[in-house]
């Protein structure tokens, strides 16, 4: 592709979104994998928050989550999503937008198996999203679970990723007097081939 600034430089969005994110990760501070999730609900009433991205595929990005939470229920009803990654000292961000599909294999396991054991117990005790009484009784949840499940818990069934598979991405570089660097990379299906453009800041 025709990019004469070299940080659009890549024959896939997903290369440059791992370069990207490798870049990140030496100069942001905190969560340099942080994303800002967009679903909607059964009204169309549109929802965000923030979740950490845990994989660029070639093909799809991956988070983790509670399969019971607002966000995943969204996500189900709608088969769709999308995201921002802001990285605000680089100037630069990512856009997404695509089907969503679960991922609940050994990715997952594996997955939750790296993860701290009071991480893993927590995705048992927390019910994401339902109302809570108070933080005692999460805290009792967790203390019955850890002696329900020891010290290797299981994934449990109702926690695993979901796997954003792109349609749209959109890569934005900050320009001098707010004139940016904008490339969209566009296809109608997954199985179709990138249609690139620049767009106007």
């Amino acid at each position: 592709m025709v990019d004469r600034t070299g940080i659009f430089a890549g024959d896939s969005p997903f290369d440059i979104a791992r370069q990207w994110l490798a870049e990140a990760e030496t100069q942001e501070v905190n969560d340099p994998n942080a994303i800002a999730l967009s679903t909607v609900d059964a009204n169309g009433m549109p929802n965000a928050r923030m979740v950490l991205l845990k994989e660029i595929e070639d093909e799809a990005f991956v988070f983790y989550t509670n399969y019971t939470s607002a966000k995943a229920q969204e996500i189900e009803t709608a088969g769709k999503a999308a995201f921002v990654m802001h990285w605000k000292s680089m100037r630069r961000q990512i856009r997404v937008r695509g089907h969503v599909t679960r991922e609940e294999g050994q990715k997952a396991d594996d997955y939750y198996a790296s993860r701290s054991l009071k991480s893993r117990l927590g995705a048992w005790a927390s019910r994401q999203s339902a109302p809570l009484a108070s933080r005692a009784t999460l805290m009792a949840e967790v203390a019955k679970i850890s002696t329900r499940h020891g010290t290797a818990p299981t994934r449990p069934p109702f926690w695993g990723g979901f796997r954003i598979v792109p349609t749209e991405i959109e890569f934005w570089a900050d320009g001098a007097f707010r004139l940016h660097d904008r490339f969209a990379w566009r296809r109608d299906h997954p199985e179709n081939q990138w249609e690139i453009q620049r767009l106007n800041p």
